[in-house]
């Protein structure tokens, strides 16, 4: 039994499942981190993503 159940609040077991495969400390590091840095690494995530993107582009172009 959880702390949260001995209170009376009840777990759905579905977010449970989903919890076992989030690596909590990303998150904890990501919290650690300024807004302006957040979004500095998500201008970079993106960035990567378009290269990404158009490197397939570019495969599937090929022979």
């Amino acid at each position: 039994m959880s702390k949260l159940e001995t209170y009376g609040i009840s777990l759905d077991p579905v977010i449970e499942v989903y919890k076992k495969d989030v690596d909590r400390t990303l998150i904890r590091e990501n919290l650690k981190l300024s807004i302006e840095e957040r979004f500095k690494r998500l201008e970079a995530h993106q960035s990567f993503a378009e290269e990404l993107r158009e490197a397939g582009r570019q495969a599937r172009k090929r022979p």
